[in-house]
């Protein structure tokens, strides 16, 4: 009986013993449930457990349940969240570099992101550390094209529409084109179609797919302006005190998350396409009138980012241009 006792107390110290060692991360993300990077997440943190033995988990929060996309990044700046993702040039405010993804008609190809992402991610990765945080992975959405709820043939046409803006560059098509900005998160963008806050936007066919934006808009323009990133990332005081086989495991995850969520991008690409035109939307490339409108911008726009990043950002340009 007293073996017995003996090896129950054993057992019940090592079960206290490994629920302290224990962790769990909250992770917010911004984008519904269903889609392809929070999906990726998802599969990410399951990889992550399995690698620890159950000893750090990372339960996923999508479509801006826990925090809002803008609540993000602040969040799991001051611990309030372990990890989280966001698409990173939403906060091309407080740093240039931040928007070097979403710069018109540089990187318009997976390719061409995924040497602007190799020539970018070490000056993110410090940028980023200087605020506190890791850089884990990265992944890109496909090619952004714009929504509207009618033809559009030409930058002239776009005069005083409500343009639903969720960066400094789309901000600033807008205003060039004419158009009325409305900052507005992915997660309220249903809504603000839903009751004319927004009647425009740019994103790829991913979004309008999730938000069956068909409901409320009626055209989309494949111009593949950019392929956004969206950027994973954890607590540098939380990640440095894990041990080496946390860390190690957090590493490999990445590795493996970033390359499967890039290709399911690439693999899902034509396929939105394909849907937002099986429930009735035009989906088309832009007119000629239109492309030569959107260049111009484009140039505009790509010069005074490069004034606004400096040396820095040149570097990163200089450097994805020489690979091409």
């Amino acid at each position: 009986m007293k073996k017995k006792f003996a090896f129950a107390g054993i057992a019940a110290a090592a079960a206290i013993a490994t629920s302290a060692a224990a962790e769990n991360w909250d992770m917010p993300m911004a984008y519904a449930d269903s889609n392809f990077h929070s999906q990726n997440g998802k599969k990410f943190a399951e990889a992550v457990g399995i690698c620890t033995g159950g000893e750090l988990t990372i339960t996923v929060h999508a479509g801006g349940s826990l925090f809002k996309g803008n609540e993000i990044k602040r969040a799991v700046q001051t611990g309030q969240a372990k990890i989280g993702e966001r698409l990173l040039s939403a906060h091309a405010n407080e740093n240039p570099l931040y928007g070097i993804d979403s710069v018109p008609f540089l990187a318009t190809s997976y390719a061409a992101s995924e040497s602007l992402w190799n020539a970018a991610k070490d000056a993110m990765a410090e940028a980023m550390d200087a605020e506190g945080l890791v850089l884990l992975y990265s992944a890109p959405w496909p090619p952004q094209g714009i929504y509207f709820n009618q033809p559009i043939n030409s930058v002239a046409d776009m005069d005083g529409i409500k343009f639903r803006a969720y960066n400094v560059a789309t901000s600033k098509l807008a205003e060039l084109a004419g158009m009325l900005p409305v900052q507005i998160e992915a997660a309220d963008l249903t809504q603000a179609l839903a009751t004319g806050v927004a009647s425009a936007f740019v994103s790829s066919g991913s979004t309008g797919y999730d938000r069956k934006v068909w409901e409320h808009l009626s055209h989309f323009y494949d111009t593949q302006a950019w392929l956004p990133r969206n950027y994973v990332f954890a607590n540098k005081k939380a990640f440095e005190a894990l041990d080496d086989n946390k860390r190690n495991c957090l590493k490999s995850a990445s590795i493996l998350a970033q390359i499967a969520a890039t290709a399911r991008s690439e693999q899902l690409a034509g396929w939105y396409l394909t849907e937002l035109a099986a429930n009735g939307m035009s989906v088309q490339p832009p007119s000629e009138q239109l492309a030569a409108d959107l260049a111009e911008i484009g140039q505009v726009m790509a010069a005074e980012w490069s004034d606004s990043a400096g040396e820095a950002g040149m570097a990163i340009v200089d450097s994805f241009k020489m690979s091409q």
